[in-house]
């Protein structure tokens, strides 16, 4: 996989060209007319020229002031001219930049974002919330400068410095060598400034990003700053995050001006030629007063580009980081994805389950957390897992939709390795509901049908009373039409698993999948629900992890797991009479004796 990374990852202007297809006309017409715009800068000290040498200064400026009037109010004219065409050509060129840097913008955001949907569980465990959302949103706007501002300020400082220097030539080489002989000078000094520059906004970008996290996990986890009283603390410990950042920024900022005074004397130093070689000139009569009025009047030409190169520097060095990381996102792929010869399988799935010696191990860790476990579940069975807290058990349901893929041994679905489905098929096929439950920023009528966005309203309806949450929601103030906070704030943690049971219900899936789903639900709401689930009107194997008796008892089988391995296997009368961690559990939840063959 990493071979495949490598080839098909471009640099970044290649990236970037990519990216704006579809307008790459465009912008090539906007950096023609950069260097247009700045070709035009000659036309006002040209004409400013022709006007001292011809009416101001010259031997013959009397006459022509006298005879040739109309040849001023010309030369006046174009520059009058030249200077709207000009203000048109920059504010179109402005625009066109915009225009296409936005369209990358939105290009690449919504691949970006297309790509973090479609990773893996492994790929979420790696990187943090705040990380990412630093990628889709200030990385992306680095890059989005990088296209408006940053390549448009290259092509017009070098535009602008070349065409001044041949005019320069032009007018008078000597006194054009003199000016050419400080640039070499200068891009030694910021060629050192970018060496030093690069590393520093590598370490901006991560400081960024970890400021990001630290606020993503404070606003998301606020009932627990709350419960513990911990805000002061919170507080202190976003404002070493900031303090750190803003440290980090501002000796990114201010190492420019270790270098800016260099650069600035040198800039200025070419005002200092142009008075002393260009006076001896004067005086030499080697130039005209036109010519030297042209020199003056394009000097700034020469001197701000190479006061702006360390800007330019600066700015790409920021995009630079910002890409690598984006990029790093955008050519990644997931390990678990459509093998090049999955099935197509658009039925609906009968749901028998088959595990085959399947053992399982996260790539963090040298111990597996599955070893070795073989069940068959078959259509429209109830099996019920039960175990002690990490003991495997949401480690082996994870593997049913293939959020992890197994280390050894394989899955059967109906006959067929999971491997060889097809994920949106395959997925669209089970329902999951677990205990720790996620609602969006919705109505509740919207996060039911969350699986199916155009179920009618009387398909939720259904679902919510399979799942006992029609009772709550029907005295809500807006009904199913209620809009729940994020995260479902405003609802107990009973009524989101309700929703959540309800959501995975109404896909109508061939495998339903709930985790501890009912642990926050009372026992009669639980029996109303066990009851449902009985008597749903489609057929469904169904995948239960519990800790209630009453919950497991009328599975058709329950698993026992413990250190990854099912150590028991039976119906509730069978592991009762078996003895072992079952019949213990009925005990310590029941209160009553219970009898053990043997």
């Amino acid at each position: 996989m990493e071979q495949n990374k490598i080839k098909i990852r471009k640099n970044k202007f290649a990236w970037l060209w990519d990216n704006i297809e579809g307008v790459r006309w465009l912008y090539i017409l906007a950096m023609l007319g950069t260097v247009v715009y700045n070709v035009m800068q000659l036309t006002i000290p040209y004409f400013s020229q022709q006007i001292v040498d011809k009416y101001l200064s010259g031997p013959d400026a009397v006459s022509n002031l006298q005879n040739d009037r109309n040849g001023l109010y010309f030369l006046i004219a174009c520059m009058i001219g030249f200077t709207i065409i000009r203000v048109i050509v920059v504010y179109s060129d402005c625009m066109a930049y915009e225009v296409v840097s936005q369209h990358a913008l939105y290009k690449i955001r919504n691949y970006l974002f297309d790509k973090i949907e479609r990773q893996d569980m492994r790929f979420y465990s790696e990187y943090r919330t705040g990380d990412l959302m630093t990628r889709v949103t200030g990385d992306l706007d680095a890059v989005r400068h990088n296209l408006a501002w940053v390549i448009r300020m290259f092509i017009e400082a070098f535009s602008l410095v070349t065409a001044t220097m041949v005019y320069f030539f032009w007018m008078n080489w000597q006194l054009a060598l003199c000016i050419v002989f400080i640039a070499p000078l200068i891009f030694i000094i910021v060629f050192a400034f970018r060496k030093r520059i690069a590393p520093m906004h590598a370490a901006l970008r991560e400081k960024l990003a970890q400021m990001n996290t630290t606020a993503q996990e404070n606003i998301s986890g606020n009932r627990v700053v709350k419960a513990f009283s911990r805000e002061e603390y919170e507080k202190e410990k976003f404002g070493i995050s900031n303090e750190d950042y803003a440290e980090t920024n501002k000796t990114t900022q201010l190492e420019w001006f270790k270098y800016f005074p260099l650069v600035e004397f040198f800039a200025n130093f070419l005002l200092v030629i142009l008075l002393l070689v260009g006076g001896l000139f004067l005086i030499d009569n080697k130039m005209t007063m036109g010519e030297y009025v042209g020199f003056s009047g394009l000097m700034w030409a020469v001197a701000n580009p190479m006061r702006l190169l360390g800007n330019i520097l600066n700015e790409y060095q920021r995009f630079s980081a910002a890409s690598d990381k984006i990029m790093e996102i955008y050519y990644s792929e997931p390990e678990i994805k459509d093998l090049p010869d999955a099935i197509e399988h658009p039925d609906r799935l009968e749901g028998k389950i088959e595990f085959k010696n399947v053992s399982f191990m996260y790539s963090d860790s040298k111990i597996p957390v599955i070893n070795n476990v073989t069940f068959t579940a078959e259509p429209g069975e109830t099996i019920a897992i039960m175990g002690e807290t990490g003991c495997g058990k949401s480690s082996l349901i994870h593997l049913i939709p293939r959020f992890y893929e197994p280390t050894a041994g394989e899955i059967l679905i109906d006959g067929i390795n999971v491997r060889n489905y097809k994920l949106k098929q395959l997925r669209s096929n089970i329902g999951l509901a677990t205990q720790d439950v996620l609602l969006y920023s919705d109505t509740i009528d919207g996060n039911i049908a969350y699986g199916d966005t155009a179920l009618p309203k009387a398909d939720v309806v259904k679902f919510a009373r399979f799942s006992a949450a029609d009772e709550f929601i029907d005295k809500m103030p807006e009904g199913y039409d209620t809009i729940v906070g994020e995260r479902g704030v405003g609802l107990s943690g009973g009524q989101k698993q309700r929703i959540s049971l309800a959501r995975a219900l109404a896909i109508k899936p061939s495998i339903l999948i709930l985790d501890d789903t009912t642990s926050a639900v009372d026992m009669e709401t639980e029996k109303k629900i066990q009851q449902s689930l009985r008597e749903l009107d489609f057929k469904c194997t169904k995948i239960i992890i519990a800790q209630r008796i009453s919950t497991t008892k009328t599975a058709d089988k329950i698993l026992v797991m413990q250190d990854g391995q099912i150590k028991e296997s039976g119906t509730h009368k069978e592991l009762i009479a078996h003895g072992g961690y079952y019949a213990d559990l009925v005990r310590l939840q029941t209160g009553e004796e219970v009898t053990v063959n043997g």
